[in-house]
């Protein structure tokens, strides 16, 4: 149990400490709105401010999504704490999981928003909608889950 949080930590944490500092840079350096090219055609930096949940639904209902942030984080917990992260990829997943649910509940409760700066446009699609490096962490790990689930037990690592 102590070495599984010890690996969540070690992933959590720096994970977390990125998607903040990413913020932190957005928000005193990007006027809201404007789009920075990084990669022109297919990826800007912009400023974001999102009240809802991916993709921008329900907006509005920043309260709703803190409580349900820390309901998901008290779930994982107990999930943890019953051994359910037992192999590597579902540690990274759980690990993943938190500090997406940590960053972004952060930005709710410090600003009442949730700072998205990423905007990826697709040539079939044109504009992702923008978002932010707990975003990236939270499907990375609903991935990780999926992926794990569908291989049988005796192939997990």
């Amino acid at each position: 149990m102590k070495s599984a949080l010890r690996y969540l930590a070690f992933l959590i944490l720096p994970l977390y400490a990125a998607d903040q500092a990413t913020k932190l840079l957005v928000l005193a350096h990007i006027p809201p709105d404007e789009f920075i090219p990084l990669i022109p055609g297919f990826l800007n930096i912009v400023q974001v401010h999102n009240t809802g949940a991916a993709f921008g639904m329900l907006k509005n209902n920043n309260a709703f999504f803190v409580a349900l942030a820390a309901a998901a984080l008290v779930v994982v917990g107990v999930l943890a704490r019953r051994g359910a992260f037992a192999d590597v990829p579902t540690r990274v997943g759980a690990a993943l999981l938190v500090a997406g649910i940590l960053g972004n509940l952060t930005d709710r409760l410090a600003h009442g928003f949730v700072v998205d700066f990423l905007d990826v446009i697709l040539p079939w699609y044109g504009h992702w909608p923008a978002f932010n490096v707990a975003d990236a962490c939270i499907c990375a790990a609903a991935s990780l889950f999926v992926l794990t689930g569908l291989l049988p037990e005796k192939h997990r690592p």
